[in-house]
């Protein structure tokens, strides 16, 4: 018979939709940088998906830190979705009714799934004002009650305190995923001072196991093995400590903080360790001889 030109064409069109249905895939499988990217853009889509419909909900009640539970309810199924296995250790630590500042290292936007498993009730974050103009996503931020601060104004710092009873602060004020932490930036530790609040540090253990943005390495599944763990240091209290004491305040907590992160890093592909190093049990304050003490607290309770 004659050749039927069109369904040569129609052949060759299946063939490239299956094509083009297949090699996603394909790459999804065996390339790590297509993979990491999927990953990432599928977290940016949830994050903005879940603000756009949550955010009409949020706005019935206002700017308002009660919003914050919507917002956490919102981030928790990623770590399902990505197999992350999230173990918090010293929650116990922030069952208070008193206010206080958490201190949490920074590594990338996968903090924020960390974050929503351990902070507590009338508690939130500070964040960068660009965060504010990112659309929806920046008006669910602000509706949930983070706090947008000019940190030279040190005056607000002392009404979020009074309002808001806990703020969540990354002093390294960047992301950093080095074996270390960055120098800390000291509006954290001013405010914990000028409010006379003690200090809680939370350390997120290293991800290079599983995620690195400059290894374009982002697994899923086998992550278990690379967990992460949070754990929630004793408070440090800042009773008594004047402004001239915080870049040694500042300089306490980050030695404490980089101490535990360097274990959590030797242990990364072992169980997490059943006791984290000796820790003043209720907070550090600063004697005549220069040194930090613990404090007696016999006899007192939350």
């Amino acid at each position: 018979g004659i050749p039927w030109p069109g369904g040569t064409m129609d052949v060759a069109l299946l063939h490239g939709l299956l094509l083009l249905l297949i090699l996603p895939v394909l790459l999804y499988r065996h390339s790590a940088t297509f993979h990491y990217f999927c990953k990432v853009t599928f977290f940016n889509i949830w994050v903005l998906t879940m603000a756009t419909l949550l955010s009409p909900f949020a706005a019935i009640r206002g700017r308002c830190v009660e919003n914050m539970k919507l917002l956490c309810a919102a981030i928790r199924p990623l770590k399902h979705l990505y197999g992350i296995k999230i173990k918090v250790m010293g929650a116990e630590h922030l069952n208070l009714k008193e206010p206080y500042v958490i201190v949490c290292n920074h590594q990338a936007s996968l903090d924020v799934m960390g974050m929503v498993e351990v902070i507590p009730k009338r508690c939130v974050p500070i964040a960068k004002k660009e965060l504010l103009y990112m659309g929806t996503v920046g008006w669910a931020c602000w509706l949930s009650g983070i706090i947008f601060i000019d940190r030279q104004r040190t005056g607000d710092a002392i009404d979020v305190i009074s309002q808001t009873l806990r703020v969540w602060i990354f002093p390294e004020g960047t992301r950093n995923q080095s074996r270390s932490m960055l120098p800390f930036k000291r509006g954290a530790f001013h405010l914990a001072v000028q409010a006379q609040v003690p200090i809680f540090p939370v350390v997120i253990s290293p991800y290079w196991d599983f995620f690195s943005s400059k290894e374009k390495k982002f697994t899923s599944g086998k992550v278990l093995v690379g967990r992460s763990g949070l754990p929630v240091l004793p408070r440090i209290e800042t009773r008594g400590l004047s402004p001239k004491d915080v870049p040694e305040l500042t300089e306490t907590v980050r030695n404490i903080m980089v101490d535990v992160f360097s274990e959590m890093s030797a242990n990364s592909c072992r169980d997490w360790p059943a006791e984290l190093p000796l820790l003043p049990s209720t907070g550090a304050t600063k004697g005549t001889d220069g040194t930090w003490h613990e404090e007696d607290t016999t006899g007192t309770s939350d």
